[in-house]
């Protein structure tokens, strides 16, 4: 651009000076004309967003409670979305895996993390993770809670949670009860009764519902928390019996189980949620749309159906109200694992 010298009047330094004053002139505009320009394609992407398929990464392996909830929603939002939902399972080391690579995707909604409340449960227990739960991730709602539940072998002599800490009480260190895994929802609903009951019992955690299951069922050990569809079918079929569920409402698939705290432990809830997530820093505009995507589906009667089938109540929310619930149990899980001195390398 020329900026003709001869235009300012006068000479010497106030010469100088009006020339300045013209190319500041010039660059406020032109800053701004830039800024339009940068920010319109981006304007742009979002509004078109999206034009290519989506990738949901679920950080367990198929054929698991968070694949399954997973693939339930997964036509219905393509569906809305007008692009195919694409799973991609990347299980391995309790869900970080997984985890850590949506941490590290574009923030363009293209990658999207489905998982479950260990999200937000590893970093209490895990002296390191690669990632930040608290500030690697945009939430997008909740889409399911389902309860862990709590069955016994039939040949244990306790029928509720009271005779079970009767037991335990007179049998200090012998009474022992399975999990899932160490750090999966159903160690924390152990440790976390413990807590609250001051009555400790024996951990054994298992890689998996199925060798635990069976371990009840061949009277290897007499307790198990497990979330209800893997115990489903076998409490229906009266080969395990069931004392308590850890959420605060009683489960829809057995509304004659009570739930802990309506067996006199104040204070205890263990919700196994499933939600969907995204890269910090993606588009609000993506995050609010993905939100209401998810929220429309888990209110159609067949989504709903299905959900209940696996033991899980549909629930949705607004990104706000996940945020509340992940910043909530950060907090509340580190104080567990601080109290029962849980912590894995």
């Amino acid at each position: 651009m020329f900026i003709p010298m001869s235009s300012s009047r006068g000479s010497g330094s106030s010469g100088k000076f009006k020339v300045f004053d013209t190319l500041r002139n010039l660059a406020l505009p032109l800053a701004m004309a830039a800024g339009l320009c940068a920010a319109a394609p981006a304007a742009l992407a979002n509004d078109q967003w999206p034009n290519r398929p989506v990738r949901m990464v679920v950080p367990y392996p198929p054929g698991g409670g968070t694949d399954i909830i997973a693939r339930i929603i997964q036509e219905d939002l393509s569906k809305q979305l007008g692009q195919t939902v694409v799973i991609e399972n990347r299980g391995g080391a309790a869900g970080m895996i997984g985890t850590e690579a949506v941490a590290r995707a574009d923030p363009d909604g293209y990658t999207v993390l489905f998982t479950l409340s260990s999200h937000t449960i590893n970093p209490a227990i895990y002296k390191k993770l690669n990632f930040d739960t608290a500030n690697d991730f945009a939430p997008v709602s909740l889409v399911a809670s389902l309860p862990q539940i709590l069955v016994a072998n039939p040949g244990f002599p306790a029928n509720n949670i009271a005779e079970v800490l009767k037991e335990a009480k007179a049998k200090p260190g012998e009474i022992s009860y399975g999990s899932v895994g160490n750090g999966s929802p159903s160690h924390i609903a152990g440790e976390l009764l413990g807590l609250r009951t001051g009555v400790h019992m024996q951990h054994i955690p298992y890689r998996g519902g199925g060798p635990a299951v069976n371990d009840v069922l061949g009277n290897q050990i007499p307790l198990l928390w497990v979330s209800i569809p893997a115990a489903a079918s076998f409490v229906k079929a009266g080969r395990l019996k069931p004392l308590a569920v850890s959420t605060v409402k009683r489960s829809p698939m057995f509304p004659d189980v009570p739930t802990v705290q309506e067996s006199g432990v104040p204070d205890f809830e263990v919700d196994s949620w499933y939600a969907m997530f995204v890269p910090s820093k993606t588009p609000q505009a993506i995050i609010d749309r993905l939100s209401k995507a998810i929220a429309v589906a888990v209110q159609k009667p067949d989504i709903k159906e299905k959900l209940l089938g696996q033991g899980a109540v549909a629930v949705g929310s607004t990104p706000q109200q996940l945020g509340s619930v992940v910043k909530t149990e950060l907090s509340k899980w580190a104080s567990l694992a601080k109290e029962a001195n849980i912590k894995l390398d």
